[in-house]
């Protein structure tokens, strides 16, 4: 059975075949609905259902509630056609081109720079051109139709080899393999780029950029992409960790701020050891934010870590004054196994 969707804003088209959520259909067709996990966990990819009945999938009560889904709203990753669709997204774009591909890719490095934290970098095939914008994601594939999500932190100007900070996860099926089994030059497959998280270039307002672990990567590819192209914007990054063992890469943010003076970086310990002799910032990160901007009315914030941070972050930052347009995120959903595609 296939379907007919209509997508808003613009009245696009679009026909979902086989059983596809809406995001896979407008996704094949080649339009762009902001959307993060994938697995009804986020809720970035929240719609209205204008017209038509839909199968609302499975998903976490925390991303669309009860009285959302009473007043037409559901998760488009997650939610199937029962009829056509007349459908209110969030945000509609067309690709411009970014062609989701599945490859090989080769593991060229491992670097552990925390207990629970690895580089892992990714060869690409020689010729095979990869194009994404600073803050999407990739797939890599595993058996059974599963598969991991995991930011790309590097820019597209160095796309032949993709790096990715891999957080362990205990009990984690792929990350317990990266930590304890795989080498280098083993053979993965991946999908993507994937994910609407990028930097709106068309905004000229200061930007801050919170981050919570590594949910620094995407927030790295977008930094460094903007400095290499000398983007004025003024740009702050929180950047929230435990301790100071967790602050895998410190030194990359401290460069950029002394090479860059429209750039300032301010790392955040919500629970400093005492081996650390911490003199800086201590607390929860978006409160560090709060703290130094009581009027966001001239911001636009991106935020990349855990969905706690990222609801609390949108709840305190419009508080003061935050457009909630310009609230920009990516919600890092740690599983501890894989998810099916």
């Amino acid at each position: 059975m296939t379907w007919s969707i209509n997508l808003n804003p613009g009245e696009h088209a679009v026909t979902a075949q086989n059983s596809e959520t809406v995001l896979e259909a407008a996704l094949r067709e080649g339009f762009i609905i902001p959307h993060g996990c994938r697995s009804g966990a986020c809720g970035s990819c929240k719609g209205q259902i204008l017209e038509g009945l839909v199968d609302f999938g499975p998903y976490q009560s925390s991303a669309l509630t009860e009285e959302e889904k009473s007043e037409g709203y559901a998760l488009l990753c997650c939610a199937k056609p029962l009829s056509n669709l007349n459908v209110q997204c969030q945000e509609l774009r067309k690709s411009n081109g970014v062609e989701i591909k599945t490859l090989p890719a080769r593991v060229q490095s491992l670097k552990r720079l925390a207990d629970d934290v690895m580089i892992m970098s990714l060869k690409l095939p020689t010729g095979e051109p990869f194009a994404f914008e600073p803050g999407q994601y990739i797939d890599i594939l595993l058996k059974e139709g599963m598969h991991r999500s995991f930011s790309l932190a590097n820019t597209p100007s160095t796309s032949e080899f993709l790096e990715l900070h891999i957080r362990g996860v205990t009990g984690g099926q792929f990350t317990s393999q990266v930590f304890n089994e795989m080498k280098e030059k083993t053979i993965l497959r991946i999908r993507g780029p994937l994910g609407t998280f990028h930097f709106h270039e068309e905004n000229n307002k200061p930007v801050i950029f919170m981050a919570g672990g590594t949910g620094f990567a995407p927030i790295k590819s977008i930094i460094e992409s903007n400095l290499s192209r000398r983007i004025n914007h003024e740009m702050v990054l929180y950047w929230g960790t435990r301790s100071l063992k967790d602050l895998y890469m410190p030194h990359l943010p401290s460069a950029w701020q002394t090479e860059n003076p429209n750039f300032t970086f301010i790392p955040v310990l919500s629970q400093p050891q005492p081996s650390d002799s911490w003199h800086g910032r201590i607390g929860y990160v978006h409160q560090a934010i709060i703290d130094d901007f009581s009027d966001l009315s001239r911001y636009q914030v991106y935020a990349c870590g855990s969905p706690e941070m990222i609801d609390t972050g949108r709840t305190a930052f419009i508080s003061q004054g935050l457009d909630p347009e310009e609230y920009y995120t990516d919600s890092f959903i740690y599983q501890s196994n894989p998810v099916a595609v």
